[in-house]
């Protein structure tokens, strides 16, 4: 029996007896029903029946809204719906997801985020054409709140098909979103679920990169699956605190311990993702600077810093920390003008 660990959940076979699906769509939930019928709906337009696919959504007690109306509305009994008695939090969520699934691969597809027409089938075809792989993605576009097109994930390689040296570039750099994502169930019972010690951010990353080190991977050139980038995620709530880049920055101590590369080419790549969380951590410093909330910039570039100490982020921590100081005269002066008006 595999032995638990300490933070991340065991995720048991599905018994013997269960007649089992080719297809589990898990959807969480929290808060979202206002984007869950889009979602839903993007499932069902190409869902091949309930013998091959299982579709539910598991909601994190939501208090502001009501997704298992949606469910029944949209679903019209094609789709499960499960709430949890309490809220657990999103990553004990995602665990509610992987233990309730059935078939025999996983997509997570969060209930604001959507898939294109032909996800299911470019996706079930690599996995046919290559079952040496323990998941498969494909190329994303990135959505705003209201559904329209920011851009294109970097497309990974020119042909679909396994990737060459993906544990090193996924290590190096986050560029898969979650909804592009399908992983077979058996990978995630051998290697558990997403890290409980990643708050707001990261765990994603950090479970691709744990696939990426046990098994080969393979990739959709079609950008199938639509992530939305939501002005009120969790992820961008965290960035006022600068929680957001202590998760990214502990998500890379973590894959050091367990990436089965020579020490040189490790410290290698995690100098790689310091560098890349400290620039995410400099651009939301600047956006922060731009709209005069100092606490903000404060906080990611702090964080920032603590990432990497390279030539380019040195270069980038001084602009900054020029750009944060002119502002916060402007401030002081502007205060202190509003003051003397009001007391003249």
């Amino acid at each position: 029996m595999k032995e638990a660990h300490p933070y991340r959940a065991l995720i048991q076979p599905v018994p013997e007896e269960t007649v089992r699906p080719l297809w589990s769509v898990m959807i969480p939930t929290y808060n979202c029903a206002n984007y869950l019928r889009e979602t839903l709906a993007s499932v069902l337009v190409q869902d091949p029946g309930p013998e091959l696919m299982q579709i539910e959504v598991i909601d994190d007690h939501s208090t502001h809204d009501d997704p298992e109306a949606v469910v029944r509305e949209v679903g019209k009994g094609r789709v499960e719906f499960y709430r949890q008695p309490e809220n657990v939090g999103y990553i004990r969520n995602f665990e509610t997801c992987l233990q309730r699934s059935r078939g025999h691969l996983i997509h997570l597809l969060h209930g604001d985020d959507c898939v294109g027409t032909g996800f299911y089938n470019k996706l079930q075809t690599l996995f046919e054409q290559y079952p040496e792989i323990g998941s498969a993605f494909c190329r994303q576009i990135i959505v705003d709140d209201q559904g329209h097109w920011k851009g294109f994930s970097k497309l990974e390689q020119e042909e679909s098909g396994i990737l060459d040296n993906w544990l090193e570039r996924i290590a190096a750099q986050h560029s898969v979103q979650t909804p592009s994502v399908v992983v077979k169930r058996a990978v995630y019972e051998q290697l558990g679920g997403f890290d409980r010690r990643l708050l707001s951010c990261g765990e994603d990353w950090e479970m691709w990169v744990r696939i990426a080190a046990h098994h080969p991977v393979a990739y959709e050139v079609e950008p199938l699956a639509l992530y939305r980038d939501r002005s009120n995620s969790l992820t961008k709530r965290s960035v006022r605190t600068g929680q957001n880049i202590r998760d990214v920055r502990r998500a890379t101590e973590i894959i050091r311990d367990y990436l089965p590369l020579p020490a040189e080419t490790t410290n290698k790549v995690c100098d790689q993702a310091g560098e890349t969380w400290a620039l995410w951590a400099f651009h939301f410093a600047q956006e922060a600077i731009i709209r005069g909330d100092i606490t903000t910039a404060i906080a990611q570039m702090r964080e920032g810093i603590q990432c990497s100490h390279s030539l380019k982020t040195t270069k980038r921590t001084a602009q900054l920390t020029l750009k944060l100081i002119k502002k916060m005269i402007r401030q002081r002066l502007q205060l202190n003008l509003s003051l003397n008006m009001q007391k003249s």
